[in-house]
């Protein structure tokens, strides 16, 4: 599904290079679950974005679903991003005069999707994330847990294939931040493809695989029960970097 090639993300800050990705090769599967992780600075954030459509390499290529994202236009990437990627951030980025019904039809109304269907499908939508009695709220009116949940749910309404996470619980409380795991979880469990971008070893470990990053390169690749185990041999503390 996502196969990454020698991939190099390069920036000029100050007239010098800075490289936040650096020969980088990764290939996840349908239906995987895999967290990406590493300190401030280590490139997981980068990636992320590659793997989103969000950016692109400087080089190397990336291939979605056999497709080399690479060679296409601006306009095709918006396709892709609005129909195969759904995209949850640390901050929530909901429309605070909007109910959480209309924050989750937003994406079908870009997407020329009809009323009638809109209704139907933010209805399953909220219902996925537990919010169904809570779909007239406006973001004021619910808790951060909530919110966040309502953000699931709008990233996941127009049916993607695979849904990117970038720290989802990093506003959250430990209780609101595994009721959000526990949901995305779920939706992994029924097929979708999941990537979790975190610093936060508790995190990581839920996944099937870890991939940790540090200073833009991959530097190993762990189980998310290795990681639990020997998460002090692996991780190097966000505040030492």
């Amino acid at each position: 599904m996502i196969k990454l090639e020698r991939v190099y993300r390069t920036y000029m800050m100050g007239g010098q290079p800075l490289h936040a990705l650096n020969d980088v090769s990764e290939t996840i599967e349908a239906g995987d679950y895999v967290a990406v992780m590493g300190p401030s600075g280590s490139g997981k954030s980068t990636l992320l974005n590659i793997m989103g459509c969000l950016d692109r390499p400087s080089s190397g290529s990336y291939r979605l679903e056999g497709q080399d994202v690479g060679a296409l236009s601006d306009a095709e990437l918006s396709q892709i991003r609005r129909h195969k990627l759904g995209f949850v951030f640390q901050t929530f980025h909901l429309v605070p005069r909007l109910s959480a019904a209309e924050n989750v039809a937003f994406p079908m109304v870009f997407a020329g999707v009809p009323r009638a269907e809109r209704l139907e499908r933010v209805g399953v939508a909220l219902e996925a994330v537990g919010l169904r009695q809570r779909a007239e709220h406006r973001p004021s009116e619910l808790s951060g847990g909530e919110c966040q949940r309502v953000a699931i749910a709008r990233a996941t309404v127009m049916r993607p294939r695979v849904l990117l996470a970038d720290e989802p619980t990093g506003n959250l409380d430990s209780v609101a931040g595994r009721q959000v795991m526990e949901v995305i979880e779920h939706m992994n469990a029924e097929g979708l493809t999941l990537v979790v971008v975190t610093h936060d070893p508790a995190i990581a470990s839920r996944a099937e695989r870890v991939v940790v990053m540090a200073d833009g390169r991959i530097e190993r690749r762990v189980t998310g029960a290795d990681l639990a185990n020997r998460a002090p041999a692996i991780v190097v503390p966000e505040a030492a970097r």
